[in-house]
């Protein structure tokens, strides 16, 4: 069977009436590639991606992706429509303040918030951060793969800086992973591809434990720190550093920070997941 591309995922078809609709692949399943996708749910930053899109697309929007932050309400089931609903909260001059709410037969499956906003004239600091390891420098055997790569990782190409450190390879030192990114495709980077790959990662808890408890999303937000309209990323790769911050009490949260080539921030987000359960006994 054809893996459906993610220019194909992140088409969103107009609906009389107003929304966007898209339908969901099992090829974009969270989960192992060996497991069905029935046993899961939808990747979260392919999710994150068609909110983005939606709103942009729905509203006529121009300027640049600044905030997103989703909520992730119950998972939608692959093979049916999702559709999405854009509306402008308050649009000022140089922003605007816009939602979106994804259902699904009538249930609301996740819901969005985002602000885009336009460059204006003043000041810039460059960031201090030194630049990432040269991309040619890294093992490009150093990937992901085996049955227990997430689904949604056939979509990514990967370039790890010391890793991959999946089930428990970062135990005894800090839960960080460290790699270079970019869509299989090849593609400039552009808001709806930084959206999916700031979250195309096993969660950096899953290097701190050889058989890591199960988690799920609750709740994930981007600060989008570059204009990717202006100065697109034309080679599709970007440097990225997953940061485990806090484990317990029911939940984790985790920090992504995204860089360019020379060291220019990209992009920065946080996911809160909450751990499953355990049952005494």
């Amino acid at each position: 069977m054809t893996l459906q591309t993610l220019d194909q995922a992140l088409a969103l078809t107009a609906l009389p009436d107003g929304p966007l609709s898209a339908e969901i692949s099992g090829d974009f399943f969270n989960g192992p590639v060996g497991q069905p996708p029935e046993a899961g749910a939808p990747f979260g930053g392919l999710l994150a991606a068609l909110c983005a899109e939606a709103m942009r697309i729905g509203l006529g929007l121009t300027a640049p992706l600044r905030t997103l932050s989703v909520q992730y309400l119950t998972a939608p089931r692959f093979g049916q429509t999702v559709t999405f609903t854009p509306r402008v909260l308050r649009a000022a001059r140089t922003a605007a303040f816009v939602a979106a709410e994804a259902s699904q037969s009538g249930r609301m499956t996740h819901h969005a918030t985002a602000v885009f906003g336009a460059d204006v004239e003043g000041e810039t600091v460059v960031s201090l951060h030194q630049s990432p390891p040269p991309l040619d420098s890294l093992d490009p055997k150093a990937k992901l793969s085996g049955p227990m790569t997430p689904r949604f990782a056939q979509h990514v190409e990967y370039r790890f800086d010391g890793g991959p450190n999946i089930f428990g390879g970062n135990a005894d030192r800090p839960a960080v992973e460290r790699v270079w990114m970019r869509c299989i495709d090849g593609r400039p980077l552009d808001d709806a591809r930084l959206c999916y790959l700031l979250d195309a990662l096993y969660p950096p808890a899953w290097t701190a434990f050889r058989r890591p408890p199960p988690m799920s999303t609750i709740d994930l937000r981007y600060d989008i720190l570059a204009d990717l309209i202006a100065e697109p990323v034309a080679d599709g790769w970007a440097f990225f550093e997953f940061r485990m911050l806090d484990f317990g009490g029911g939940w984790t949260v985790d920090e992504t920070t995204a860089w360019r080539a020379d060291g220019r921030p990209l992009a920065v987000a946080r996911q809160r997941r909450k751990l499953a359960a355990v049952r005494p006994g």
